[in-house]
């Protein structure tokens, strides 16, 4: 489950400089007990990391999330943009990833200081005056409905067709591609997919907002043209289908959700608002189209 807090009155102490790791190095390795047939035996398992990473903002704490912390980088770019901090990548500066110890050793937190352009930082501290003593509406400290749903990027040209069996190739491309899932069973991941299904892009995290925010960063680092981009690509996502999902997708121009499980209402009347094709519980030669629609020369093919 993904947790935000506001870290104000409570800040975490000064450490050393963390060092990025890849997805598959956030694990830890504790001795448990296995009952299979009423037989136990002692064994080694790999559990996921999950920590809190406090995003700093040209050295004021914004919040906390509670995150796998590998892809750190991508992490701050993505929840930045898709929750409308910075527009575009050049708005971020720098930034410098701190870890945060407790006294006996152990690993508490890790900071990651975000250089940002003066004008976005004035918008953020304004938005942050405004909520101050305001009653919320209890949604990620937003103080009104308006506030809950973002402007999304208008789509520009033509947008990527999606077929039965592109999500089919995409769900078989995806599994080699999560290494944390392998080893821990507990993540899950956000992917870009083309129109064919090859999946080109992979992020991994045990909150599925935080996998979706490290797979945006990951594609403003590389330099993608949103403008021209999703004409042939989608997303695809191990989880549910929430609103911020959507939301997220929608912010970076994309207009395509594919998920694995079930998508909310709310998720379904935000994606019919924005013309989105959204499909849940997508499985191997089967899913449901909640908004939108698949290709039609792949559903002939498979009557």
């Amino acid at each position: 489950m993904t947790v935000e807090v506001d870290v104000k009155g409570c800040p975490l102490p000064a450490s050393s400089e963390w060092q990025a790791i890849a997805a598959e190095q956030a694990v830890s390795t504790l001795h448990v007990t296995r009952w299979r047939e009423g037989v136990s035996s002692a064994l080694p398992d790999a559990v996921a990391e999950e920590v809190p990473i406090a995003l700093v903002y040209n050295g004021i704490s914004h919040v906390v999330m509670l995150a796998t912390p590998a892809d750190l980088e991508d992490f701050a770019y993505g929840f930045s943009f898709t929750e409308g901090i910075i527009s575009h990548r050049s708005q971020i500066y720098g930034i410098d990833a701190k870890a945060l110890f407790h006294a006996n050793g152990p690993l508490q937190g890790i900071e990651l200081h975000i250089e940002l352009a003066t004008e976005q930082f004035a918008l953020l501290k304004a938005q942050r005056r405004n909520l101050t003593g305001r009653t919320g509406c209890g949604l990620c400290g937003a103080e009104s409905l308006k506030q809950v749903f973002k402007q999304p990027m208008s789509a520009t040209g033509r947008l990527v067709t999606v077929s039965l069996s592109a999500i089919d190739a995409a769900l078989a491309g995806l599994k080699s591609q999560q290494p944390l899932q392998q080893l821990t069973g507990a993540t899950h991941a956000s992917a870009i997919a083309d129109a064919s299904g090859q999946v080109v892009c992979v992020r991994e995290d045990v909150g599925r907002h935080n996998a979706l925010d490290k797979l945006v960063g990951s594609l403003l680092r590389q330099g993608c043209d949103f403008s021209t981009f999703w004409a042939q690509h989608w997303v695809l996502t191990t989880s549910r289908a929430s609103y911020e999902m959507v939301q997220k997708v929608a912010m970076c121009g994309g207009q395509v959700l594919i998920a694995l499980s079930a998508p909310t209402a709310l998720a379904v009347n935000l994606a019919q608002e924005y013309g989105f094709l959204l499909v849940g519980f997508a499985k191997a030669g089967q899913c449901v189209v909640y908004s939108g629609a698949l290709s039609e020369s792949d559903a002939r093919a498979f009557r």
